[in-house]
C-alpha cells in the first residue's frame, strides 16, 4: 500500500495523490481553499498511475490560470460518472471508450502540441461522445461498421487507427485485457477515386513560385518554406520528403536518396523502410535543388539527423500540416484556386513532361513519360494515363 502523508511543505500549484479507505483521491490548496477530487480508483499501482495524469493535469490548469474551482467534475474520469467501476483486471466489456480516451489524452498530453490537443484529440473525443452508436468496447465489430457506413473512408480509417492507439496504450497500463480495434484500420481501402494520386489539379510555375514566396512571409508557418520548396523541385510524396536524414544526401548534394517513409501507426508517426511503388530510387538534383539543399544542410550534422524536421524536433506529421499550415497559406492567396498539398507532387510531374531540358548538344527535348515515371516511382503507364494525355494542349491537324 502506498504512504498517504504529505510532506511539510508541499510546493505551490501541486496536486497530490493519496488514499481514502482504499481509494485515491487528489488533493490540492487553490484560492486560499483545500479541495479533493474522488477518482473512485482504488489504491493499486496501475490506478495510482491513472491519478497522477489527473493531477498533472490539474498542476497545468493551475498553472496557466484556467482552473476553475467551482466545478472539479471535468477532473473525475467519465468511465466513472456513467458507472464504471475499476477492477484489477478488467475486460473489455466493462469499459467506456469516452474515459479510456479521456485518459489516453491525459496522458499523451504532455509531449503533444496545444493545437494538437484541441483539434485532432478534440475531434474523435467529440466523435465519440456524440457520434457513436455504442461506446461499449465489446462492440467494437458495431463502431467499426458505423464508421465505414457513416464516414468517408479516410475518416473511418483514421478513427480507427486512433481508437486502436488508444486500446493498445490502455493493454500496456493493464486497464483491458486486449485491444478489440487492433488491425481494424488495415482492412479499410481508399477507393482509387479518393487516392490523392489520382486527384490530379497542378499548379503552374507561377502559382508554385507565389505560393513558396508566401510561406517564407508567414509569421507562422515560415519555418516550412523549404520543406514545401522541397516538395516543389522534386515531385517525392511527403511522406517521403519528411523521411529523409542527411545520410540520403550525397556529400555534393547532387543526388538524393529515397529509402523510407513517415507514416501513421497504432504508435504515432514511424519511419519504414520502403517506398509505396518501390524498396528505393535515386533523385538527381539540379542547381536550384542542390542549391537549397546547401542551404539548410547544418555545418554540425550526423548521418541521422532529420533533413526537414520538425520545430520539435520529430517528424513533421503532414497530416496536421495539410490541414492547417497549407491551408492557411493558401487562403492568403485569393488568386489561386485551393488545392491540397500533393499537388506539389502532380505540379513536378506536369512540369517535367511539358518544359523543355536542354541537352550536352545545346538542342531541346522533352523528357519522356518512362524517365518521369523513374524520377518520381510511378508506373511508365501511370504517368501516361494520369498525366501525358491531359498535359498536352490538343489540337485538329488541318486536313
Amino acid at each position: 500500500m502506498y504512504s498517504t502523508k504529505l510532506p511539510s511543505r508541499a510546493r505551490k500549484g501541486s496536486v497530490k495523490v493519496f488514499s481514502s479507505n482504499g481509494r485515491l483521491q487528489l488533493r490540492f490548496s487553490y484560492g486560499g481553499k483545500r479541495h479533493y477530487v474522488s477518482t473512485g480508483y482504488p489504491d493499486e499501482p496501475q490506478y495510482r498511475q491513472m491519478a497522477e495524469i489527473k493531477a498533472k493535469e490539474i498542476e497545468k490548469d493551475i498553472l496557466f490560470e484556467r482552473l476553475d474551482p467551482s466545478d472539479l467534475s471535468k477532473y473525475k474520469p467519465k468511465a466513472l460518472d456513467k458507472g464504471f467501476t475499476p477492477i484489477t483486471s478488467p475486460t473489455v466489456s466493462e469499459v467506456a471508450l469516452s474515459g479510456l480516451w479521456e485518459q489516453y489524452t491525459a496522458f499523451k498530453r504532455p509531449s503533444l502540441s496545444p493545437s494538437t490537443i484541441a483539434k485532432d484529440y478534440a475531434r474523435v473525443a467529440n466523435c465519440i461522445e456524440n457520434d457513436l452508436p455504442t461506446q461499449s468496447l465489446n462492440r467494437a465489430i458495431a463502431i467499426r461498421d458505423w464508421l465505414v457506413a457513416n464516414k468517408p473512408p479516410n475518416a473511418a480509417k483514421r478513427y480507427l487507427t486512433q481508437f486502436s492507439a488508444c486500446c493498445k496504450w490502455a493493454v500496456k497500463s493493464q486497464l483491458i485485457e486486449n485491444n478489440p480495434f487492433a488491425g481494424m484500420a488495415a482492412d479499410i481501402k481508399i477507393p482509387k477515386a479518393e487516392s490523392e494520386e489520382t486527384d490530379i489539379n497542378p499548379f503552374t510555375l507561377a502559382e508554385r513560385d507565389l505560393i513558396i514566396e508566401q510561406f517564407k512571409m508567414d509569421p507562422n508557418y515560415g519555418f516550412y518554406a523549404k520543406f514545401i520548396e522541397f516538395l516543389f523541385l522534386t515531385g517525392c510524396r511527403p511522406s517521403e520528403g519528411v523521411a529523409l536524414q542527411w545520410k540520403h544526401i550525397s556529400q555534393d548534394c547532387c543526388s538524393i536518396h529515397f529509402k523510407q517513409a513517415v507514416v501513421i501507426s497504432e504508435d504515432g508517426l514511424v519511419c519504414k523502410e520502403g517506398l509505396k511503388t518501390q524498396k528505393r530510387r535515386i533523385f538527381p538534383a539540379n542547381a536550384k535543388l542542390m542549391a537549397l539543399l546547401k542551404e539548410i544542410r547544418p555545418d554540425n550534422r550526423s548521418k541521422e539527423d532529420k533533413v526537414f524536421p520538425s520545430p520539435h524536433g520529430t517528424w513533421i506529421d503532414v497530416h496536421n500540416l495539410s490541414n492547417r499550415g497549407w491551408k492557411v497559406v493558401l487562403s492568403q492567396l485569393e488568386t489561386i484556386e485551393y488545392r491540397n498539398l500533393y499537388q506539389t507532387r502532380h505540379t513536378f510531374i506536369t512540369a517535367a513532361l511539358e518544359t523543355p531540358i536542354t541537352m550536352p548538344d545545346g538542342t531541346t527535348r522533352l523528357l519522356d513519360a518512362k524517365d518521369v515515371a523513374k524520377l518520381v516511382g510511378n508506373s511508365p503507364e501511370t504517368i501516361y494515363r494520369h498525366y501525358a494525355g491531359a498535359s498536352r494542349h490538343l489540337t485538329v491537324p488541318e486536313f
